[in-house]
């Protein structure tokens, strides 16, 4: 039995969700959210799409090699520390919007693929959502704007609610965690009662990998995705070409694929419903075999 909406029932399926005109049975099989950053500074594709007619290409290029969500951005959230240097500034909602909304509103008009905005404001969120944006993902998990789950349960979308602290100037200078699973339950537990208070009937959550945790923690939250499950709504992660996996391998931003499908496999084999990606085509291909091997039983825990 699938649950339509709301929290799942202690060992229920994954429920079926509507984003616009589509409708997802999350537990059917893995899906893919591929990341488009209209940003100067995000740490792996910044500049690369700022003009929209190459951003939206490279949507529909993404959109081609099987992605099942389109996640846009107008806003950096690269972490201060030796990798990606100060960190990225905070930008104002008009700069974010004047980024992302020509964007938005030509490859709304283009497909029916879910369109999901990366933001944190709920100014912005309110804008792309009336341009056919139909998922608000936050990365402070409503801790950043008071206003945005009423904005995302007015407009009727979905949301996406990640664990973090801080900021991103600030994130990775905090102390490591006490108890890591504990608050990370406990932060996305708090940021969905809040989306609950507001109305919001589709939620997501995302463990936040890469963001105020150590190499060690990141590693960790990958292997124990399941203790997630007890929050009752879907998981989506995000390890696409993390500083974690350069710090394991030795290898910078552009050279890190392989240690992103390796931990693409384990967060779906661990209980993830979405992978949010860069590489698209090679992670849907990663993903496919997942479900293919699970389906036949040869990986058990």
């Amino acid at each position: 039995m699938t649950y339509v909406n709301g929290p799942l029932t202690s060992g229920a399926r994954a429920p079926v969700y509507t984003f616009g005109k589509r409708k997802y049975e999350l537990s059917s099989r893995s899906y893919v959210m591929g990341v488009l950053n209209v940003t100067p500074d995000s740490f792996s594709d910044g500049g690369r799409y700022l003009s929209p007619e190459r951003a939206v290409e490279h949507a529909l290029r993404m959109i081609d090699e099987g992605a099942d969500f389109i996640d846009i951005g107008g806003e950096s959230t690269r972490p201060k520390g030796t990798a990606y240097g100060e960190g990225a500034d905070p930008v104002r909602a008009s700069d974010e919007l004047r980024r992302i909304m020509p964007v938005i509103e030509r490859l709304a008009g283009m497909t029916d693929v879910p369109i999901s905005v990366d933001t944190s404001k709920a100014e912005v969120a309110r804008e792309a959502l009336d341009a056919g944006a139909v998922i608000v993902n936050d990365i402070s998990g409503f801790r950043f704007d008071p206003d945005l789950p009423s904005t995302v349960a007015s407009a009727g979308a979905s949301a996406i609610l990640m664990h973090s602290r801080g900021t991103p100037k600030t994130m990775q200078e905090l102390p490591a965690h006490q108890d890591l699973l504990a608050e990370v339950r406990a932060q996305l537990r708090a940021a969905l009662r809040l989306g609950e208070r507001a109305g919001i009937r589709q939620m997501m959550v995302d463990p936040g990998i890469g963001f105020s945790k150590t190499v060690e923690e990141n590693l960790r939250l990958l292997v124990s995705l399941g203790e997630l499950q007890e929050l009752g709504y879907p998981v989506l992660v995000g390890p696409s070409r993390k500083s974690f996996i350069g710090e394991v391998l030795g290898l910078p931003v552009e050279e890190r694929l392989e240690g992103t499908l390796s931990s693409v496999a384990i967060a779906l084999f661990r209980g993830a419903h979405i992978v949010r990606v860069h590489d698209v085509k090679e992670s849907v291909r990663t993903a496919r075999m997942v479900d293919a091997l699970k389906a036949a039983g040869a990986l058990r825990t």
